[in-house]
């Protein structure tokens, strides 16, 4: 009995021990920001979910007075793009490749600029299938909403590197 007991907290204690530490929300130099994009974009509206989810930063509305803001975070760019990568003998497509072409600049209100214009690229191939057109629409649906995920989690962890001095 002692030893079921003994396992588990070994284990635990040589996480702890070892300087393991459970992923938490990032730390901001910012308390205010306003993200200029197309009032549309699925991308922009996520990232402002994402940062005003816990509260710590105050995403202000678009068409809020830049000066009100500590940091302008300008999406200029979003691109989806679809390429044709395969096909077959009879030159019927056989493969996509999905691309998410997003481009950035954080500056301050003043102009000072945090990050210079940045391209972010997610790319992701996709089969198909002339049998199955509604469940690969779907599929590429997914996999774009994917890439997106990823562009704003890379956004959120260099939003979060940013040291306003």
């Amino acid at each position: 009995m002692q030893r079921r007991t003994f396992l588990p907290m070994a284990g635990t204690a040589l996480l702890a021990g070892c300087g393991f530490q459970l992923r938490q929300a990032p730390n901001f130099a910012f308390d205010t920001i306003l993200i200029t994009a197309e009032n549309s974009s699925p991308l922009a509206n996520q990232l402002r979910r994402s940062l005003a989810a816990d509260g710590r930063v105050n995403v202000l509305p678009v068409g809020t007075d830049p000066s009100r803001a500590n940091v302008v975070l300008e999406i200029p760019v979003e691109q989806r793009e679809k390429v044709v990568v395969g096909i077959n003998a009879s030159g019927q497509v056989r493969e996509f490749q999905l691309r998410l072409r997003v481009n950035f600049r954080l500056r301050t209100p003043q102009g000072r600029e945090l990050i210079p214009v940045t391209e972010l690229l997610q790319q992701r191939d996709i089969s198909f299938n002339e049998a199955a057109v509604l469940a690969k629409e779907a599929e590429e649906s997914l996999l774009y909403r994917d890439m997106q995920t990823d562009v704003v989690q890379q956004l959120m962890r260099r939003l979060a590197a940013i040291r306003l001095v």
